[in-house]
């Protein structure tokens, strides 16, 4: 989904709506009017723009190393897409796909993975591809701040021969495979600036008049062809700087979270493309106590829970509504078991839970980060719409180590959270590990996530569904929306872009860039 974003016309119409106050139709009618004049006319200078780009530029952070397993997120992440792949690579429905991996399987007694690499595979230099490598780069992912989470599991690990791999597990785990997306380097190279890889382009480093770049590897085992055959890397000191190379036009493409509007300021007239994310927002219930240990009552406050007005309002559009803990670009997610968002069912609901109208309304206090300004406006809005005459739902926001100090104690009713998933959306975390802030015990649910973690992978669809399903009847938490974030490209320049979770240049072969 591609969109034109105008920056001067946003303003000129915020400008007006703030001198009509934004009250009543005519308001409305007027702010609207000139929109569309406004839209109009920016609409028809790009149009008359000769759009076209001599170079495409990265931005790059001079000195930093581009390891990706030890760099930081955003800039030097973005370019390590090029130059690494991983074992797999998580397709545009987040489902993992062969990659350096050509083939594996589980076995569900011993928690083990057996992966089969791909034969034939060389790094940039011509070394070849194998199992050693994959082995020091995961070893060292699992000791590492980015993926020491999801490799936590992850009891030993060895080659087997050249093209083999041997993961055995802690717990049973029949999507481990999904999180193998982990860029892959060559084993010694690792303390290089930019250690070697095997994927679509090469690091070549600033000599003389000649400034650092990316060429395209000749020798890239997929054979896909490319759009350009370098791409220039202009250096940027830190993010500030990263955000005005895009406004100047000296890079041509930009990952931004365009929810926080003081990254709009940066954006100027380009097209932004969303990308799904792990990333969710949840309201989170303490069900330890009443009213909110009653499963009949957090059923309830999930369907008075106006999902896409919070993702149009306060994260400006750029995220997806979810009732399930698992984002619907997902094949897993329950579609057919969605309620749509009713404040008559609502009501209908608590009522039905035993707080009706004839009794004294229970005051309750939804707890918020103040540090955050759209999750507090997503919490007032939630608190409005649901505070009736059975219910009074008050916010209280407080600054952050407050907040996690609360949670930790169970000093709250209902508090706005947000919790990145992992991409084979284990929910152990949320539901017994230390993200349970809520309290939440229940067998047989408990039951029915250990099924569905240890299920075999031709049964690991029906697993997830009944899983939901008992989620939807508990509702431990209730899920409000997953974040999108956006890649920012110049308008009109670049057609075919769909960025994946990853990876912002993950269909890079089918692009097609206007050079002039």
């Amino acid at each position: 989904m591609k969109k034109k974003r105008l920056l001067c016309l946003l303003l000129a119409l915020c400008a007006l709506l703030s001198l009509l106050g934004c009250s009543g139709g005519d308001a409305d009618a007027d702010s609207n009017q000139v929109y569309n004049e406004l839209a109009d006319y920016y609409q028809q200078k790009e149009k008359e723009k000769d759009i076209s780009i001599s170079s495409f530029s990265l931005p790059y952070l001079q000195g930093l190393t581009l390891d990706p397993i030890t760099c930081g997120d955003g800039t030097q992440q973005d370019i390590g897409r090029l130059l690494y792949e991983g074992l797999v690579e998580l397709d545009l429905q987040m489902q993992p796909q062969p990659a350096l991996a050509e083939s594996w399987s589980y076995d569900t007694a011993s928690y083990t993975w057996t992966i089969t690499l791909r034969s034939g595979v060389t790094f940039s230099d011509g070394a070849a591809f194998t199992a050693d490598h994959a082995v020091a780069t995961l070893r060292r992912a699992k000791d590492s701040a980015r993926y020491g989470g999801r490799l936590s599991q992850m009891a030993s690990l060895r080659a087997s021969g050249s093209q083999t791999l041997i993961i055995r597990l802690s717990r049973p785990n029949s999507s481990f495979i999904s999180l193998l997306d982990i860029p892959i380097v060559k084993s010694g190279t690792e303390k290089n600036l930019a250690p070697i890889g095997t994927g679509r382009y090469v690091f070549v480093a600033a000599s003389g008049a000649e400034s650092a770049h990316l060429t395209a590897n000749t020798g890239w085992w997929q054979k896909k062809p490319l759009p350009m055959d370098r791409i220039d890397l202009y250096t940027c000191k830190n993010s500030d700087t990263v955000s005005y190379a895009f406004y100047a036009r000296e890079v041509q493409l930009l990952r931004c979270d365009l929810s926080d509007t003081a990254s709009t300021g940066t954006v100027s007239s380009g097209d932004f493309t969303d990308a799904d994310t792990t990333v969710l927002h949840y309201l989170g219930f303490n069900t330890t106590r009443a009213p909110f240990d009653s499963a009949e009552l957090r059923r309830a406050v999930s369907l008075g829970i106006d999902r896409a007005g919070c993702v149009s309002s306060f994260l400006m559009g750029h995220g997806v509504a979810a009732q399930f803990p698992v984002n619907p670009a997902s094949s897993l997610y329950p579609d057919r078991q969605e309620a749509a968002y009713s404040p008559d069912d609502f009501n209908t609901a608590v009522t039905a839970a035993g707080y009706g109208s004839t009794a004294s309304p229970v005051s309750v206090t939804l707890l918020v980060n103040s540090e955050n300004a759209h999750k507090q406006s997503a919490a007032s809005k939630i608190a409005a719409a649901l505070s009736s005459s059975a219910l009074q739902v008050s916010v209280e926001a407080v600054p952050w180590n407050q907040f996690v100090s609360r949670l930790q104690s169970g000093r709250f009713d209902l508090y706005y959270g947000e919790y990145k998933m992992t991409p084979d959306w284990d929910l152990t975390e949320l539901l017994t590990g230390s993200y349970n802030y809520g309290g939440f015990a229940d067998a047989d649910l408990t039951a029915l996530l250990t099924a569905e973690r240890s299920a075999e992978p031709a049964q690991h669809e029906a697993a997830a569904a009944a899983l939901y399903a008992a989620f939807g009847r508990q509702m431990p938490f209730a899920p409000i929306c997953f974040a999108r974030s956006s890649i920012l490209t110049p308008s009109g320049v670049i057609q075919g872009l769909t960025p994946s979770l990853a990876d912002p240049f993950y269909n890079l072969s089918d692009w097609k860039i206007k050079f002039s």
